[in-house]
Order: structure tokens, then sequence, then C-alpha cells
């Protein structure tokens, strides 16, 4: 495989600074509706990237769950390798890429903890299935078999039944964003980027060189 010739043609609209949101949350909600109306597949699929403390990057795919508070919301294990990170340096990066809209949102920001309340609300609503594989996996731990898993997960199910508590280690994050990008793919690799960078309780809109 020739990897070098492997490329795609952008032929993206315009992305002007006339027809966009001068609130960056609410030009992201227009491409997210517009996403899901193009019945993308798992259209909230986001990138995740957190910093180790020392100075490692990493990055993982996880589901964005809403936008509250003037953030994006994600929950996960808190003692994951993510969870660990983010208590050591709590700046996080997120990528949304749409490749069949020819898109891309990138969203730096700051993430803290959702309340236990609000947590609660969402594990309440999960799968059976997935709150029990909350209790039973020890996130980002070594295994030493497949088997070792699922008799955890066993175990969580003799355990609790159709009532399995949220565990303590269990919950949501908000990334409150300070600069949102805009990524449109055009022609000849001009592509369109608009970057919003917080100002103060406002944001300041510019656009960047692809």
């Amino acid at each position: 495989m020739d990897l070098a010739s492997l490329r795609s043609e952008y032929q993206g609209t315009p992305l002007n600074e006339s027809d966009v949101s001068p609130d960056p949350l609410t030009q992201f909600q227009t491409w997210f509706d517009q996403s899901i109306r193009a019945e993308l597949p798992m259209a909230n699929a986001m990138t995740l990237a957190t910093v180790s403390a020392d100075g490692q990057p990493t990055a993982r795919v996880v589901l964005l769950k809403g936008l509250s508070d003037g953030g994006f919301v994600f929950f996960t294990n808190y003692s994951s390798r993510k969870g660990r990170e983010l208590v050591a340096n709590p700046k996080a990066s997120l990528l949304f890429y749409w490749p069949e809209l020819q898109r891309q949102i990138r969203v730096d920001g700051r993430i803290v903890k959702l309340s236990a309340e609000e947590s609660e609300e969402y594990f309440g609503q999960r799968p059976l299935g997935s709150r029990h594989a909350a209790i039973a996996s020890a996130q980002s731990e070594k295994l030493a078999t497949r088997a070792e898993l699922e008799a955890a997960y066993d175990a969580a199910v003799a355990q609790y039944g159709d009532q399995p508590p949220r565990p303590p280690h269990w919950g949501g994050y908000r990334l409150t964003p300070s600069a949102i990008e805009f990524w449109q793919g055009r022609p000849n690799r001009l592509h369109d980027r608009l970057l919003y960078t917080r100002n103060g309780s406002g944001w300041t809109l510019g656009r960047l060189s692809p």
C-alpha cells in the first residue's frame, strides 16, 4: 500500500464569519444537529486528549452525553488513566470529526467533575448491563485474563440484580471551553478555519490559515 498516494478531495461549502453564530456553543449545536439529520454514525463520538503529570499526552474516543452550563459533558471511571491525568492536569481537548460532512470541531478547555446528583441521574438512564460493567471494571488496570473481567461482571449481576448502585469511582465531567475551532474542508486544501477564543464573558471570532 502506497500511503503517500492516499488522499481525499474536499468540496465543502464555504464557512464564512457572516454565516456563523457569535456564540460557539450555538454554532456547535447547529453543526451537531446537521450531523444528526445527515444520520452520521455515532455523531456524538469525540476524541478526548489529556496530559499526564510528566507531560505525556494520551487520546481516546468517548461519547458526548450533554451540553449544559456552557460545557461539554461525558462520563467515565474516575480511577481510569484519563481520570488520573485530569487530576494532575485538568486541561483537555476534544475533537469531533465528521468525514461525511468534511468537518472537524476542536474544543480546548478546563474540566471539572459533575455533581454526584448529575452523575446519579445519568447512571440511572444507562442500560442495565452498562451499569453492572461500571461496577465490575477497574478501568485501565491490567487484567490477567478476559475470564477475570467476566467473573467480576457476573459477581456484580449476582449481588445487585436490576438495581446496581452507581459506584463512587464512576461519574461525569464537564469541559468548559476556552477556545473552539470549526474546520470545513475546502478545495485545494484551502480549508476554512474559524476560531472562537474566550474574551471575558464573551467570545472573539477569528480566521486561521489552513
